[in-house]
């Protein structure tokens, strides 16, 4: 079975037990005393297990299935068959580190939700095949243009911060995606580069 369907099951299964078990998510989820006083540091990757409601679940999995198991080909190729688990591990831990950081003492800070490790994917995706059309919403655009428009709004309402949504997580979790990606194999950026010059609409 394809790892991102693994990964899919797993944190859908994670994500109702915790919709019915208020205790189970209190568990799982990034409480960043937690972290610093007790040293449970598996928090850093739990959160990511659990979500909000079933539609932030559906969001991020539906986003998971079609982008993740074509990056699952990619690392797999480069990394062997634990590469694409590596990735999307790291992309949980490093797209939530900011957060953590920042909020690291204060005792009303959650957060939750797979949403850094697959906007991790979806850029890792975006820097492979920059012209391939994605749906936003029902609209049909160029992926590039999608992670532009992405990026310029994560970033405004991360300043705002008056919606309860983690886009700093977002934002960390593009960013690693991409660079964890060119680490990998650099030539991807002349890749990148060269499908930009030709633009597909």
């Amino acid at each position: 079975m394809p790892i991102t369907l693994i990964l899919i099951a797993i944190t859908c299964i994670v994500s109702f037990m915790a919709f019915k078990n208020s205790r189970l998510m209190n568990d799982l989820i990034l409480w960043p005393p937690a972290i610093e006083r007790s040293r449970e540091y598996h928090r850093l990757v739990t959160y990511g297990l659990i979500h909000a409601d079933f539609g932030h679940l559906l969001f991020n999995m539906i986003t998971l299935y079609f982008f993740g198991r074509l990056m699952e080909v990619f690392y797999t190729a480069q990394l062997g068959t634990l590469g694409f688990v590596l990735f999307y591990i790291g992309a949980l831990v490093v797209s939530i580190l900011p957060t953590y950081m920042k909020n690291r003492h204060n005792a009303n800070y959650r957060s939750l939700g797979a949403s850094g490790a697959v906007s991790a994917v979806l850029f890792a995706f975006i820097l492979l095949q920059p012209w391939s059309r994605i749906i936003v919403l029902v609209v049909p655009m160029p992926a590039i243009i999608y992670a532009v428009l992405y990026t310029a709004y994560s970033i405004y309402m991360d300043r705002r911060g008056q919606d309860n949504v983690n886009h700093s997580a977002h934002l960390w979790g593009a960013a690693y995606g991409v660079a964890f990606t060119l680490l990998v194999r650099h030539e991807v950026l002349s890749h990148f580069l060269n499908q930009l010059s030709q633009p597909r609409f």
